[in-house]
């Protein structure tokens, strides 16, 4: 042992199992000084009126900070937790400490690679290094076949070159011990109240109630592949939009770290060498090299995806007069469109949505409403309890057509759509209560009520339910 002491600083890494920083912390120094901050800036307004991180996102996080400390505690560590601006917080800590080096997960997203640099700047006054771990990926980027720079732009000629020329790592053992210092300032973990939310009632309608922390992301991966074995059904499941299981809902606990991708992998490997492989089990895959793929492109791109014209030359076509209008109407579930109305009340009322509907409410925006992309993607941001700012960005920005799409006119029929996904209106009637009288022949189109019709369903399109926000009969052309 060296006798040394050294700091590390958790950001979207929120665990302790596969952690190459604590990890290797613990091996080289005698005390580790394990911090988080709540960066007080995540909660101030942006250029597009939102905020970075909304109550569902912010709830999730305290309750994965109240995870991390009791996992550290169970190795005989704890966790220092502040709240404010975390490159000053963790310089004061630093120097308090008397630290010979800060270690941390490098991110990917301009915002927390600029606070890294900065970090680095404060510290280097003070002869404290800074070591940047490049992780919280599948794969390495080390150990990519190609540089970042020559990252292909479209995802399939990045698979199956991935898929036959890399190899995923294994993960790093759990610390089963921890040395802090024997008296610190640990700090409160505030409530939701302290950070300006008030408190979340469960939504009954949702299809999980998720909560924050490693132990639950651990949980909730052994159940979904060794109890319930519902990976062995993902590939026909996937698209479903009530229920648990359709999916394997990692993403809220990928968004903060609380379960490392490699771990995910290993488990699906174990699973598949155990019980079976199939083209379910490979989608589960597939899915997590596309999360890869969009931290790559970012690493390649950076701000360019936060442009409203992407990786492209050309802003898309806005409808600037009725923007604000038809954004707001979009948010709240009031279009009048039923199948984007049902999916956008589960998003405000839970903070989740399918990854059908979010395909499907982001053509609608960008492609029939003609609003900015960036304003979809900023509201997303605030409310999605999954965020993370490449998944989402890199998302919205394929579905607008400035990001990595090979088909630029991709577009969603919402009418074909809404009967494909939801042939019987069970999704709709569970989140639009108002339609839920409605047979299946009115409810996917409910404007096509008449008089008679409305009285006999005691429903009056405009009054109870919205008029639709755009003509329908586009949509039933072309259905």
């Amino acid at each position: 042992m060296s006798g040394k002491r050294i700091l590390v600083w958790f950001r979207n890494d929120l665990r302790i199992h596969d952690h190459q920083p604590l990890f290797e912390a613990i091996q080289k120094t005698d005390e580790v000084i394990p911090v988080f901050c709540i960066d007080s800036r995540l909660f101030d307004q942006t250029i597009y009126g939102t905020k970075k991180m909304g109550a569902f996102r912010a709830k999730f996080l305290l309750e994965s900070i109240h995870d991390l400390r009791k996992s550290l505690q169970k190795i005989g560590g704890n966790l220092i937790v502040r709240t404010g601006i975390p490159e000053d917080i963790i310089t004061d800590l630093a120097d308090q400490f008397q630290v010979n080096a800060v270690y941390a997960y490098k991110e990917v997203a301009s915002e927390e690679v600029n606070l890294g640099d900065l970090l680095e700047q404060k510290l280097w006054k003070l002869k404290i290094t800074v070591n940047l771990f490049l992780g919280n990926t599948l794969y390495n980027k080390e150990d990519l076949p190609f540089p970042i720079k020559d990252l292909p732009d479209m995802f399939t000629a990045f698979r199956k070159k991935v898929e036959k020329d890399s190899f995923v790592r294994k993960s790093y053992e759990t610390p089963e011990k921890i040395t802090v210092p024997a008296s610190a300032d640990w700090g409160d973990i505030p409530d939701l109240k302290t950070l300006g939310f008030e408190e979340i009632e469960n939504d009954p309608r949702a299809v999980l109630v998720y909560k924050g922390g490693e132990s639950e992301g651990l949980e909730r991966l052994n159940h979904y592949l060794w109890n319930s074995k519902a990976v062995t059904t993902y590939k026909n499941t996937r698209n479903q939009l009530i229920g648990a299981d359709y999916s394997s809902k990692f993403s809220a606990w990928l968004s903060l770290g609380c379960i490392s991708p490699r771990k995910i992998y290993h488990e699906l490997k174990r699973f598949e060498s155990e019980k079976i492989a199939n083209d379910s089990t490979y989608w589960l895959f597939f899915e997590l090299l596309w999360r890869d793929y969009f931290r790559f492109v970012f690493k390649k791109y950076g701000n360019k995806l936060f442009r409203q014209q992407g990786l492209k030359n050309e802003k898309p076509e806005r409808n600037t007069q009725r923007e604000t209008l038809n954004l707001e109407r979009w948010k709240n579930g009031l279009t009048g469109i039923p199948f984007i109305d049902a999916n956008m009340r589960e998003l405000k009322l839970t903070g989740f949505m399918s990854n059908r509907g979010r395909q499907n409410v982001a053509s609608f925006l960008v492609k029939d409403l003609k609003v900015n992309w960036t304003l979809g993607a900023a509201w997303f941001e605030e409310i999605l309890l999954d965020y993370n700012p490449a998944s989402n960005w890199g998302n919205w920005a394929y579905i607008a057509g400035v990001g990595n799409d090979p088909r630029e006119d991709r577009y969603f029929n919402i009418l074909k759509q809404s009967h494909d996904y939801d042939p019987k209106g069970e999704y709709i009637r569970l989140w639009i209560p108002e339609l839920a009288n409605l047979p299946n022949s009115f409810i996917h189109q409910p404007h096509l009520l008449n008089g008679k019709e409305e009285e006999k369903y005691g429903i009056t399109i405009g009054k109870e339910y919205p008029s639709p926000i755009i003509d329908f009969r586009k949509f039933e052309k072309a259905y």
